[in-house]
């Protein structure tokens, strides 16, 4: 996976202050690089997912993910926050940054499993955070997040 993600999925300074617009946004992306095939559906899936319980975890991150027929490819999107991102989070902090995992549905109890695992492990990582928190450059994030698919 150590090139699973592209610096051109990791975006920079998004506007969002709320989950809903963040995940309009991810739906967006997901689609506009070929992740999706159906914005609708890939962010009725983000939403869906966010109803069984937030994805906001903690010191800033949330992880959203989204499991439907509409994505054709498992990918992986970042997202930094100009600002804070109203999130419901375990911590009742806001979000700072999302890593959005998009997984096909037929892959729902592997990949996504397998992703999900690995960036939760990433963001116990205090190391982790604070040096994503702090970089502004797309490729460096892409690489740091590629590393810790890795481990």
């Amino acid at each position: 996976m150590s090139d699973f993600v592209q610096a051109s999925c990791v975006f920079l300074d998004n506007p969002a202050t709320t989950v809903d617009e963040a995940l309009e946004f991810l739906a967006a992306k997901a689609c506009e690089l070929g992740i999706g095939t159906d914005k609708a559906a890939v962010l009725e899936s983000f939403k869906a997912r966010e109803k069984e319980g937030t994805t906001g975890m903690m010191d800033g991150f949330a992880i959203p993910h989204a499991k439907c027929d509409a994505i054709q490819k498992a990918g992986v999107l970042v997202v930094k926050f100009a600002g804070n991102v109203a999130w419901e989070t375990i911590d009742g902090k806001p979000i700072r940054a999302a890593i959005a995992l998009c997984v096909p549905a037929q892959e729902a109890g592997t990949t996504h499993l397998q992703l999900l695992s690995r960036v939760a492990v990433m963001l116990m990582d205090e190391t982790f955070r604070t040096e994503t928190l702090a970089d502004n450059d797309a490729a460096s994030i892409a690489a740091r997040i590629n590393a810790g698919l890795d481990a």
